[in-house]
């Protein structure tokens, strides 16, 4: 069953948590956009000349309409098909399939499979088996040459489409988030003057009652080298914890802010799909297939802990960030190459791109953003 569009107005509303921002106003809070918006041209992108290709996929270029308007999200109930898959995986690896795990805990490069081609019982596989391995890098895939309406078809399969209130889209298809930096792009070339770093951790769009859970990124365009993404494993992280520390995270809740998102947007002259949102969850959450507990904080969307002061909380959430930042031992890197298809699950991840390419050479990718359950706890256990 493919679940409703986030375009539409759906059904099952549900009691809201009146969640806000007491120590933070509004929209004060740091949110890191390094993307470019809407800020180059079409035509060069599309025809290319003056020794730059044209883009590969031309109907993946980004739009931005102000005439989108969405109406809130309403509550729905997420089918998690992770937890009828088979461990063995049999219909998503089978004999011959060249399996690589990157990094003990974290990341897996899979050839010799199409995903597009994968049964039902094969897409349950790959719910389970990205929920273990947390990021698994598909190569040599087909995905980017299928027609988009066929791609949110699939993408469908994994829960409620998720329409970016910011981010380029396809014309006519806000579903997809691109991730798009034009060839002869110049912000790369300034943006060290004022930053020593590019990196920027985040979960998706955390903001939402219901985060993403199976998430889709493929590759456009990319340069020649460069322009990677980091992935942290935020279970691992929480592994690494005391127990003492453990038990004092459980029971407590984050806030996290799409406002400041959305004022960044129109800042820029930017569009506004849907008025913001501010929801609180549980610092720990737990996976409902693998029941593994999870770090569910990051620096761009979580803005305070309810019920502590503003020194508390500040002195809690840096220590998380900079825990899972610095945990090089449970992050893996993941380098783009044509036909590579990330899927990840963004309930026990974070990722960084990686701006490091100085070439002007277009990086374009697309994501496709199914969203899951509202993040829950489940009790400490020592």
């Amino acid at each position: 069953m493919v679940p409703p569009s986030a375009i539409e107005t759906i059904t099952e509303p549900v009691t809201q948590t009146n969640a806000y921002l007491r120590l933070h106003p509004a929209g004060t809070g740091n949110y890191t956009d390094f993307s470019s918006g809407n800020n180059y041209k079409r035509e060069k992108e599309e025809q290319g000349g003056d020794g730059v290709k044209p883009a590969s996929y031309p109907n993946y270029l980004p739009t931005w309409d102000p005439k989108q308007k969405y109406p809130p999200l309403e509550h729905f109930e997420h089918y998690e098909h992770g937890k009828e898959a088979d461990p063995s995986f049999p219909n998503l690896l089978p004999s011959g399939t060249r399996i690589t795990d990157l990094t003990p805990t974290t990341g897996t490069e899979v050839d010799g499979i199409q995903l597009s081609s994968l049964s039902d019982a094969g897409k349950d596989e790959l719910a389970r088996f990205v929920a273990e391995r947390k990021v698994v890098a598909f190569r040599n895939q087909d995905f980017a040459g299928l027609p988009i309406d066929q791609a949110l078809e699939y993408g469908g399969y994994f829960g409620r489409h998720h329409v970016h209130p910011t981010s380029g889209s396809p014309a006519d298809h806000p579903e997809i988030h691109l991730v798009h930096r034009a060839a002869g792009d110049e912000l790369l070339n300034t943006l060290l003057d004022t930053r020593t770093s590019s990196v920027a951790w985040h979960s998706d769009v955390t903001y939402e009652q219901q985060p993403p859970g199976t998430t889709f990124l493929y590759i456009l365009d990319s340069p020649d080298t460069g322009g990677d993404t980091l992935f942290a494993n935020t279970a691992e992280a929480y592994n690494r914890l005391s127990p003492g520390f453990q038990e004092r995270l459980h029971g407590l809740k984050a806030v996290h802010s799409g406002v400041e998102q959305v004022n960044n947007s129109l800042k820029r002259g930017g569009v506004n799909r849907r008025d913001p949102v501010i929801n609180e969850h549980p610092i720990v959450r737990t996976h409902p297939v693998t029941g593994e507990k999870a770090l569910f904080v990051n620096p761009n969307f979580t803005r305070e802990i309810v019920g502590y002061k503003k020194e508390e909380s500040d002195a809690i959430l840096k220590f998380l960030y900079d825990h899972i930042a610095y945990g090089a031992d449970f992050h893996v890197r993941i380098k783009w190459a044509k036909g590579t298809v990330v899927v990840w699950d963004n309930r026990v991840t974070q990722h960084t791109a990686l701006l490091d390419w100085k070439n002007g050479q277009r990086r374009h990718l697309a994501r496709i953003t199914p969203q899951a359950e509202r993040p829950y706890e489940t009790p400490f256990r020592a």
